[in-house]
């Protein structure tokens, strides 16, 4: 597929629904994005931040209240869908029941009164690329959810969209299938260099796909950057629970440099990265991820309430003064378990607190 990839520029841009109940509801506000071409790029957060009517406005679905929507600098916020050159998998799949698998791949081509053989050329393209070169005949009812799945990414595919967009794709098939579909869609992604942009409230489906991830809540960004930095150095603690687990704890500075900062925590003090300078004696919130906490090492002791071998970890939940402490220590098999009730001595990776 000939597919040139484009940037996507959302600027400013605004979304505000009328309600009888609520009156007037910004779902979207002020968002300013970047989407570089090829990226794959996810918005995620929990039900009603705002991720769908982002992608449903990117789509031309709705028409943001104010701001623009750019595709390669080209102002397309009121342009209908069919004049953006971008293409849409659906959460439903959306596939025609009656038509088969070549028939639905080849609707819009035939829409566009492309010519025969290329419809049939570019349709087996599609087809091979979603490995369902076997499936042209069959009807929708014929396959598995997995394989509609597959026929709508073709079709979507087949029409050679610069951006390609998917609203919550995996979310009708079970989790096994999930994890599988999910990297065929990142190894397309990738094979075509198609920029995509992906709405998920899964995090883990985030994760595993994404350049760059979006945090919204209310409409409104909380962060935009790789997984890795989303979930190393959360901007605020929304994020940082809303990405995974994490203990959030009260510290102060005792001293700080431009890049090191000694944090005192009930009593003890780590040396740990930070990104500016603090004043000395200020109060600061800092996170430690489960998987960052020490077990048996010296520093605190607290009760443990919860001990649960999961296979690869035993996930502890400590009674820590006012806070209620995460633990996931990695390989238990051959450490010792703590059960519930025992005390449990234990500090934290200096490198891997981070300092809101």
């Amino acid at each position: 597929m000939n597919n040139a990839a484009k940037p996507v520029k959302l600027k400013d841009l605004t979304k505000t629904f009328t309600t009888a109940t609520r009156g007037e509801v910004k779902a979207v506000q002020q968002v300013n994005i970047d989407i570089q071409p090829g990226e794959f790029f996810t918005l995620l957060g929990p039900s009603g931040c705002g991720k769908t009517t982002l992608l449903r406005m990117i789509a031309g679905f709705e028409m943001p209240t104010s701001g623009q929507i750019l595709i390669q600098d080209q102002d397309v916020s009121s342009k209908t869908p069919d004049k953006r050159d971008i293409g849409m998998v659906f959460q439903n799949y959306a596939l025609f029941p009656h038509l088969n698998v070549f028939n639905n791949i080849a609707y819009g081509l035939k829409l566009k009164k492309v010519p025969k053989d290329e419809i049939v050329k570019r349709v087996h393209i599609a087809l091979n690329m979603v490995q369902m070169d076997d499936f042209a005949e069959r009807v929708p009812s014929q396959m598995s959810g997995g394989q509609q799945q597959r026929v709508a990414l073709a079709r979507a595919l087949v029409m050679e969209p610069s951006v390609l967009l998917f609203d919550e794709p995996l979310s009708n098939l079970d989790a096994k299938l999930r994890v599988h579909m999910r990297d065929e869609i990142r190894r397309i992604q990738k094979k075509i260099g198609i920029t995509t942009v992906y709405v998920t409230h899964d995090q883990s489906e985030a994760m595993a796909v994404s350049d760059k991830v979006v945090i919204l809540k209310d409409g409104i960004v909380q962060q935009v950057d790789t997984p890795q930095r989303v979930y190393q150095h959360p901007a605020n603690e929304f994020v940082a629970n809303f990405i995974g687990k994490a203990n959030i704890l009260d510290g102060k500075i005792v001293e700080s440099t431009e890049t090191r900062a000694k944090v005192e925590i009930r009593g003890v003090v780590f040396d740990v990265p930070v990104y500016k300078k603090r004043a000395k004696g200020t109060d600061v919130r800092v996170v430690v991820r489960p998987e960052s906490v020490l077990v048996g090492k010296q520093g605190f002791t607290a009760t443990v309430t919860k001990s649960v071998y999961m296979g690869t970890t035993q996930d502890y939940r400590l009674k820590f003064e006012a806070w209620d402490v995460e633990i996931s220590d990695n390989n238990p098999t051959s450490k010792r378990v703590y059960d519930e009730g025992e005390e449990m001595a234990f500090s934290f990776d200096p490198d891997s607190i981070h300092v809101l």
